[in-house]
């Protein structure tokens, strides 16, 4: 399991919730965002629980090609190794400087999503139950969050007040 060294969850927090997200099913992409229901991919990809995952930029830093591509084949591994249905995703950055691309996965638990999500060195997971809007679940302890505007931390769980289900 690799240690995170976050300098600000809340900035990160922020940063991910006003992330782009798009999902590639049957050659259409979806796009997902925090604080919104999922109901076009929902309909595409029935299942009760939905959670947008990445082995890329563990702790959020820049890593070469290399060894995002590496960790990425990994990720997939072990998808494939438990059945976990998954379809080719992406996140970026509203100004398109950082992109990652990533997995949608069905009806995977949170248990096994926060190990995948601790062992890839990944600070933040989408996590949200079919009919519901897209939350983003940090995967840190919660930090002084009164500076997040009331839009992303209605749509924000922390690791310290989510209950594995």
């Amino acid at each position: 399991m690799r240690e995170l060294q976050v300098v600000d969850a809340s900035e990160l927090a922020a940063a991910y919730a006003a992330a782009h997200y798009a999902v590639v099913l049957d050659g259409d992409t979806v796009p997902l965002r925090v604080g919104h229901p999922a109901s076009d991919l929902e309909a595409y990809c029935p299942a009760q629980r939905y959670v947008f995952i990445t082995a890329w930029n563990p702790a959020s830093e820049p890593h070469s090609d290399t060894a995002n591509e590496t960790a990425d084949a990994l990720l997939v591994a072990q998808l494939d190794a438990i059945g976990v249905q998954r379809h080719a995703a992406w996140s970026e950055c509203p100004d398109g400087e950082w992109r990652e691309p990533g997995w949608l996965l069905a009806d995977i638990d949170g248990p096994t999503t926060e190990l995948l999500a601790h062992e890839f060195g990944q600070a933040a997971v989408l996590d949200w139950r079919h009919g519901q809007p897209v939350r983003l679940r940090m995967l840190l302890e919660r930090p002084d969050t009164r500076a997040l505007p009331e839009a992303i931390a209605a749509f924000t769980d922390w690791v310290d007040d989510v209950v594995a289900a």
